[in-house]
């Protein structure tokens, strides 16, 4: 028994590990904040959410497409879904509890006892499950949940409950325990069978005074402890290998139910997503997919997710058509709104390649089998190193692990020294990525680095700005332009000290 709502041919891998480039991902997207509006206070929510959006950037699109198709099941039947997860959680935990309970009780009777009880537990759930799949799978249409169903029904028939139901009455051992054995070397007995125990035959009457047939028998003492260990110690090495089995056949129907819980859990942490960007009215929409090679993108109404979680509010959106672009180079002015939106398009992506929507009212991209960020740290405080050789030693890390067709956002690299030679060295690790097609978004103040790309005026780079009016205020809109010499930091500047002084005068401008 199988979930396979994450996959359509395979469980999901749970154990796998991360590189460590994976926190400066984290980091510099904010994927935090995605997550926590995914999982609210649950932490099992959100440690599921993480590891699936971590693994995603390996998917296809086939992947991703079913995917979208069952969290478009789960939208559209978001009771019938949370139904569905309480319910795997409910008999995950229940498992859990009895496990505690019976931790030091680990004889073959023991066992027995534990297994058979759970086992009574879960096919209480596991009819619950079967009717949802008999009376609720006309409301699905997604392959995950069609297979889904098709497999409890198929799984879960009359015939499987009968015999449930049979073999759980028959290991109580109502009528004894039966056991068949042989005298082993010194006369010990080896070989111990449990066998079928016959339902006796006849009426209580001649049960009880009618012939019976010839057997040897005896009786312990109630005193003798020695006698009812060792009677327990046959009757335990009778029941073993039956103990084993039910015991496999418990952990079976319970990894089922942790494997659909986990899956599930992904959906449902989408769907309190959803809900809460309904909320703060921000648009979501399904993006379309393109198989990698050829870059790919198109948006309209692209969000930061990060940010709107985290005011609260609705934050502008940005529109960009870069399809054929390989370098999106963006400049402009200081906290215009360029690492707001490198952000959106880092998040966006993630989001569709892990089958989820996307905070826009229209999104299209080719998938990236990976997925880096390069972002100005701060000064190293142990002093180990100087900044620049930071950043190259991080631009190294990641060029080691990048493929090609990969995306990498960098976000005011190389800045740590000075224009002439940060340009360069850009000038250089860029070009070089693109000869290997990897998908570079940009965002710098070194004008030397971005007006000597657009002189070259390639066709596969596009140069985005951030718009700022005559007045100094900033529209957090990006839109093509040709990058300029100033990022209008005075205007920040007198933001701040533009307050008059005693005498009433405004502060001076910043030198040039």
């Amino acid at each position: 028994m199988k979930a396979l709502l994450l996959h359509p041919d395979r469980d999901f891998d749970w154990t796998q590990e991360w590189p460590s480039q994976k926190q400066a991902f984290i980091q510099d997207l904010e994927l935090e904040a995605v997550l926590r509006g995914m999982a609210g206070e649950d932490p099992f929510l959100f440690e599921t959410c993480r590891k699936v959006l971590l693994s995603s950037l390996g998917n296809d699109p086939e992947t991703i497409r079913y995917r979208q198709a069952v969290l478009n099941d789960g939208l559209r039947n978001a009771a019938l879904m949370r139904q569905l997860y309480d319910l795997a959680v409910e008999s995950t935990e229940m498992k859990e509890k009895n496990r505690s309970l019976s931790f030091f009780w680990r004889s073959p009777g023991g066992i027995l006892y534990d297994s058979t009880e759970c086992l009574g537990a879960f096919m209480s759930r596991l009819l619950k499950l079967r009717d949802m799949a008999e009376t609720d799978a006309p409301k699905f249409s997604s392959p995950g949940f069609v297979g889904l169903f098709a497999m409890l029904r198929r799984e879960l028939d009359d015939r499987f409950f009968s015999d449930l139901r049979n073999h759980l009455a028959e290991l109580k051992f109502p009528r004894g325990v039966l056991l068949s054995a042989e005298l082993g070397e010194g006369n010990i007995g080896a070989n111990h069978v449990l066998r079928l125990s016959r339902k006796p035959r006849g009426n209580r009457f001649k049960r009880m005074f009618g012939k019976r047939p010839p057997a040897y028998s005896f009786r312990i003492a109630e005193r003798d402890e020695s006698g009812a260990r060792s009677l327990s110690e046959l009757r335990d090495r009778g029941i073993n290998l039956v103990a084993n089995a039910l015991a496999q056949s418990t952990d079976h129907i319970l990894s089922f139910f942790t494997m659909l819980r986990s899956e599930l859990a992904f959906y449902i942490g989408c769907l309190n997503l959803r809900n809460r960007l309904a909320d703060l009215n921000v648009a979501t929409s399904f993006p379309r997919t393109a198989p990698p090679g050829a870059p790919v993108l198109h948006f309209e109404g692209l969000s930061d997710i990060s940010l709107a979680l985290a005011m609260k509010g609705n934050v502008v959106p940005n529109a960009v058509e870069a399809t054929g672009k390989r370098l999106v180079i963006i400049t402009g002015a200081n906290q215009g709104g360029k690492t707001t939106f490198l952000r959106s398009v880092g998040l966006a992506h993630v989001m569709m390649q892990g089958g989820m929507f996307v905070a826009a009212k229209s999104f299209v991209a080719d998938v990236c089998p990976t997925l880096f960020t390069h972002y100005k740290r701060e000064e190293d405080v142990s002093m180990t190193s100087g900044k620049l050789d930071e950043e190259l030693r991080r631009m190294s890390d990641i060029v080691d692990g990048l493929e090609p067709n990969s995306l990498l956002l960098l976000n005011e690299s190389f800045a740590s020294t000075n224009e002439r030679e940060g340009s360069e060295i850009a000038r250089q690790i860029v070009s070089a990525l693109l000869e290997k097609h990897i998908k570079i978004f940009f965002v710098t103040h070194l004008y030397d680095f971005a007006h000597g790309f657009h002189e070259r005026t390639r066709d596969d780079v596009l140069f985005l700005r951030a718009e700022r009016r005559d007045d100094g205020v900033r529209t957090y809109k990006l839109v093509e332009g040709e990058p300029l010499e100033t990022s209008y930091g005075e205007d920040l500047y007198r933001q701040v000290f533009d307050n008059g002084g005693p005498d009433g005068r405004s502060a001076a401008p910043p030198p040039e």
